[in-house]
């Protein structure tokens, strides 16, 4: 299930016959899983690359990254405000799942009074879930999605992941998922400061 989720978030980076070969899963369980998913909803791309806010929780940029331990493969999803690039909520699992990013949403609107948000991300399958769906309109949220194949669309929520790989986690060896999540954390705040 990870590795095809995977798979389905790089299919247009990379080819899904040299990826499944790589994970050494086979392309008919891919093409199953797609089938599977809870798939429906694509959002216009709003945000359309202007990464300019004027104001606190206007807008927001989302993903989820990897983050490699001795114990595995930890999940990071984070949601960064555009106004000041803070980190409004982010959140760590051992899998990629659509709960992973629907619990971050929750923390982000627990910290913020904000009426109506524009809350843009890639077209991975969390995002395009019926749960994220139903989710975003109970918060009044607008969602906002990158065009296949342009992870420019996302540059911001994946400079973020770039900036704390380099500054932090690449500097080092995680021996497990709590190591990982503790660093994080840790980092998150300092980044804040």
């Amino acid at each position: 299930m990870i590795k095809y989720a995977a798979i389905y978030k790089y299919r247009y980076k990379y080819p899904v016959r040299t990826m499944c070969a790589f994970f050494e899963v086979s392309k008919s369980g891919y093409y199953d899983f797609i089938k599977r998913m809870d798939k429906l909803h694509v959002y216009a791309n709003h945000l359309s690359r202007d990464f300019h806010a004027d104001k606190p929780n206007q807008k927001w940029v989302t993903d989820i990254s990897c983050i490699h331990t001795a114990q595995g493969v930890l999940y990071l999803s984070i949601i960064r405000d555009l106004f000041d690039n803070s980190i409004v909520a982010h959140r760590t699992g051992t899998e990629q799942t659509v709960n992973l990013v629907l619990d971050t949403i929750k923390d982000a609107k627990r910290k913020t009074a904000a009426a109506e948000v524009q809350l843009h991300s890639d077209q991975g399958f969390q995002y395009t879930s019926r749960g994220y769906f139903n989710l975003t309109k109970k918060y009044r949220i607008t969602p906002s999605m990158s065009r296949k194949g342009n992870c420019l669309d996302n540059a911001m929520a994946e400079n973020f992941f770039s900036i704390i790989k380099a500054e932090c986690i690449n500097r080092q060896k995680l021996k497990s998922f709590d190591e990982a999540a503790h660093l994080i954390d840790d980092y998150i705040w300092f980044y804040h400061l």
